[in-house]
């Protein structure tokens, strides 16, 4: 789950991390009202889950009271990677003397968190990744702690002095402990800024929370925006269904999370792209199955519709059935291709043959990826 920056601000304030003070305004007059607060000049920043709100238009710096309305009335309701801001963040701005990155997230190919820092802060860590990678110090935390001569080791190699590298090893160690504590998919500091007076100042925060944590994070649970998140997610979890929606033209249905990956993998292998994750999980009710295929037919990327059903506890025929049943109360013009194998897996094949004779299935997953590549791939009529 994300929340917006604000929200990421006040973890690492409780967390004694240094953040700026803020205000969080909704109309303009609530931007005017923050400046009376925090003074000029200000920085305006779009608050929404997506990145790049610099390059949108969605970040400026007030130096008067005029240039904050004319901000804050542009930014209000701007459109940034179909993301619409309702929520402005109002902050001092900063003399910067010099911007690191610093994040923490898990690093699959090691099997645990590791700590990313890097002197080319403020600036999209991905591209310092593919063009500059010996610019970044990874530090692996297998017992998700930072120790401190640790922190010092790498902050002394990237900054001179004696207070401010202190200053930024304990940033570092408390950054961790934000991750590990609040049991985060990622948290992180860009910039993290040294000032002019030698300051050190988290200037931006970014956190994302691990879904399956947070009937225990209350305060992060709390931070929810289901505005934000969009009627696709929050439909998706009313009815109990783990749904990412992607950039690609194969909507993916699947049950259990390992083949909903493993499809998305072999469609990526057959030159397709997935347009989602999603898993039905272990229930083939027809309504589950009905609120799936909504959430995919809505889709406008979506050329074609793969369900991938392998069924243990899952029933095929029950699959099937409830296939059927969604696709009466919601027919789609989207072609669909179908694989089921498992437990009744005949059953289940026999019904979609009775029932839906105009649907592709396929005995492998390799034969239902490639048809459902080749259906994606077909010119449009």
């Amino acid at each position: 789950m994300n929340i917006h920056e604000f929200e990421a601000k006040q973890l690492f304030a409780d967390a004694d991390i240094p953040v700026q003070e803020q205000r969080v305004a909704s109309t303009v007059d609530g931007a005017l009202t923050a400046a009376k607060a925090l003074g000029f000049p200000l920085v305006v920043k779009a608050q929404v889950h997506t990145g790049g709100r610099g390059k949108a238009g969605g970040v400026k710096l007030a130096k008067d009271e005029d240039e904050l309305k004319e901000y804050a009335t542009a930014i209000l309701g701007m459109d940034i990677k179909s993301h619409t801001v309702r929520k402005l963040l109002i902050v001092p701005a900063a003399d910067i003397a010099h911007e690191f990155y610093v994040g923490v997230v898990m690093d699959r190919r090691r099997g645990c968190p590791v700590l990313m820092v890097s002197s080319e802060g403020g600036v999209d860590i991905e591209e310092v990744a593919r063009t500059s990678p010996d610019k970044i110090a990874t530090v692996p935390l297998p017992d998700v702690r930072l120790k401190a001569h640790q922190a010092r080791e790498i902050a002394f190699g990237m900054v001179k002095g004696s207070k401010v590298p202190l200053r930024m090893a304990d940033i570092l160690v408390k950054l961790v402990n934000v991750y590990r504590e609040r049991e985060a998919s990622l948290a992180e500091i860009n910039p993290l800024i040294i000032t002019t007076d030698d300051g050190v100042i988290a200037l931006d925060a970014k956190f994302v929370a691990d879904d399956n944590a947070l009937f225990r994070q209350t305060k992060v649970a709390g931070f929810r925006d289901v505005e934000e998140e969009g009627r696709d997610e929050n439909e998706a979890r009313e009815n109990d269904l783990s749904y990412i929606r992607l950039d690609g033209s194969i909507g993916c249905l699947v049950n259990g999370a390992g083949l909903a990956m493993a499809t998305m993998d072999v469609i990526s292998h057959f030159k397709g792209t997935p347009a989602n994750f999603l898993d039905i999980g272990g229930s083939s009710r027809p309504e589950k199955v009905m609120a799936a295929m909504d959430i995919l037919c809505r889709d406008e990327n979506v050329r074609v519709i793969l369900i991938n059903i392998f069924g243990g506890i899952t029933r095929c025929d029950d699959v099937a059935k409830g296939l059927v049943e969604a696709l009466k109360k919601r027919p789609t013009a989207l072609p669909l291709v179908i694989r089921l194998t498992g437990t009744n897996e005949d059953a289940g094949r026999q019904i979609i043959a009775s029932e839906l004779p105009d649907v592709t299935t396929a005995a492998t997953m390799d034969e239902a990826v490639q048809a459902a590549v080749a259906l994606a791939q077909a010119p449009t009529a």
